[in-house]
């Protein structure tokens, strides 16, 4: 690992408010000499809705809470068993631009499933990941001050039934899909690992640090 790439914290599983504050609080307090972080945890349930997103695309009640965020996107569900990368990196610094940053954070998904045995691809019209037009993969971001924070979530083994219950990113009827229906079983520990790894990789190609 290089002397500048994001340290990573492995959080488990934690509340989802309590996350999305402290990485608020992270990126408020950063200095230009911060160092980035990637923050690998799971969530209980619960659907989030991007800071634009239509309330009509949860389109069942039920007892999983919804919240409100200000990540960009529509709604979406976290659970147990699927990975949660949250990228507080400084995209200013490292002379990133958002489209760029985005087609890296789906580029190491791609990278890591491909070493997985897996092929997957993008839209360009629904970011994200998708094998087989089936979504694998969703993804949000919040620029602040230059600086990035959400990030990506990858299934795993969760539970598949909530998405279900909504137009998932805002796109009625998209089939959802998780590794494990793939054939991949290895430990969700393992495939976070090997995100960060291949997230870290690509953001070393990509940067062009700035002073």
């Amino acid at each position: 690992m290089g002397a500048l790439d994001p340290l990573v914290r492995n959080l488990g599983l934690s509340d989802y408010q309590t996350t999305w504050r402290a990485m608020r609080r992270f990126t408020d307090a950063r200095a230009k000499t911060t160092a980035d972080e990637i923050w690998l945890v799971e969530h209980p349930p619960v659907f989030t809705l991007g800071q634009a997103g239509k309330p009509e695309h949860l389109i069942a009640e039920s007892d999983i809470p919804v919240l409100r965020i200000d990540r960009g996107g529509q709604i979406t569900y976290h659970g147990p068993g699927q990975v949660v990368m949250y990228t507080l990196i400084d995209l200013r610094r490292r002379g990133l631009g958002v489209r760029q940053f985005v087609g890296l954070l789906e580029a190491s998904v791609i990278a890591l499933l491909d070493d997985l045995g897996v092929t997957a691809a993008r839209r360009e019209d629904a970011p994200g990941v998708y094998v087989g037009g089936a979504k694998i993969a969703s993804l949000g971001l919040r620029i602040r001050g230059g600086s990035s924070y959400h990030g990506v979530a990858l299934n795993v083994d969760l539970d598949l039934g909530p998405f279900k219950l909504i137009n998932p990113c805002g796109f009625p009827d998209m089939p959802v899909t998780r590794l494990k229906d793939l054939g991949v079983t290895l430990p969700r520990q393992t495939i976070a690992a090997g995100l960060a790894t291949a997230f870290t990789e690509m953001l070393g190609k990509n940067s062009s640090f700035r002073r």
